[in-house]
């Protein structure tokens, strides 16, 4: 995937985010409900930063370049290595900076880097069909239709139905023979 010029960039997300990380969180609660929960207190965002630690999942934070003010965030999870070289993500805006593009700039961001540092072949968004601006999103960037996932994932005490997206890497692509299976 060539670069593209972008307004935000994507960095690493690590425990000194932690604060403005959950204060934004906070502050989008209504913007993330039902589909999503993200961490909201520090014992919330400590517990969820253990999922990164065995590199299966990585976290990041979309940032404005101009500002540095976080905008988003966006996790390529469950990598998976060997013969389907995948993930899925996981992404919400922040309210402050929800509307402005940063999304669909720092998705892009995420997938050149899934595809050309990760060297992954696939990605899935999994999406209730119901949020209207993710699905948008993904139409946007590529993504194609799979199907309907029936009862998914629990979230907000509930076992949500998803929409199946996913996008694959530009051919042509071959894994690395390198990288291990997991």
């Amino acid at each position: 995937m060539p670069h593209t010029p972008s307004r935000v960039e994507l960095c690493p997300l690590t425990l000194a985010d932690q604060d403005e990380f959950c204060s934004l969180v906070r502050a989008s609660t209504e913007l993330h409900s039902p589909w999503m929960q993200l961490p909201a207190t520090a014992e919330e965002f400590q517990g969820w930063m253990r999922r990164f630690s065995d590199g299966t999942n990585r976290g990041f934070v979309i940032r404005v370049q101009e500002t540095g003010a976080a905008a988003g965030m966006v996790n390529i999870n469950s990598i998976i290595r060997g013969r389907y070289q995948g993930a899925s993500l996981g992404y919400a805006a922040f309210a402050p900076s929800a509307g402005r593009g940063y999304m669909a700039e720092g998705l892009t961001v995420a997938l050149q880097h899934a595809f050309n540092d990760l060297r992954l072949h696939r990605l899935e968004a999994n999406i209730q069909p119901a949020n209207k601006a993710s699905l948008a999103l993904v139409r946007r960037l590529g993504f194609r239709y799979e199907g309907m996932s029936t009862a998914y994932l629990y979230i907000d005490g509930a076992w949500r139905d998803h929409e199946r997206w996913s996008i694959t890497a530009p051919s042509p692509w071959t894994p690395d023979p390198s990288l291990p299976e997991v």
